[in-house]
Parts: structure tokens; C-alpha cells; sequence
């Protein structure tokens, strides 16, 4: 399963915050991006429990993350 997990970071923090993401288990590219958030991690997992347990354990209490939006991915 795959996931794109939108990021808003705290003002100042984006690089400290997307070279901790790279360090996730799971996350396979962090970017730093433009507009309505301030960072985007993609994320592979085999199930949607251990998708949750990941962004709630591991990205969430990253410090200077302020919300996250989680976008299955889903092929046709």
C-alpha cells in the first residue's frame, strides 16, 4: 500500500523536519514543497494499521509537525 503524506511544518523547521522523515521506517522519499503544505512523504507499508502506527508514532511527534493529511494511493 501506497500513501502521500501532506505535511504543514512549523515556519523555519522544514529541513530539520524532511531529513527526519527520510529516517522514518517505510517513508521512501520526503521533499520539501510549495503551496498548501510544506512537505510531502511518500510511504509504503503492507497494511493500513502499520500506515496508521507510522504517521501517528513516527511523523506526527516529529518536532515542528503541525498537521498532516494522509492520500492513499490507489491504482485503476
Amino acid at each position: 500500500m501506497k500513501a502521500y503524506i501532506m505535511i504543514k511544518i512549523r515556519a523555519g523547521d522544514v529541513k530539520d523536519v524532511v531529513l527526519q522523515l527520510r529516517k522514518v521506517s517505510d517513508v521512501k522519499e520526503a521533499h520539501m514543497t510549495f503551496g498548501p503544505y510544506d512537505a510531502v512523504a511518500v510511504v509504503e507499508t503492507s497494511d493500513l494499521a502499520k500506515l496508521g502506527s507510522i504517521t501517528a508514532l513516527e511523523i506526527q511527534p516529529i518536532p515542528g509537525v503541525e498537521q498532516t493529511l494522509t492520500c492513499l494511493a490507489v491504482d485503476l
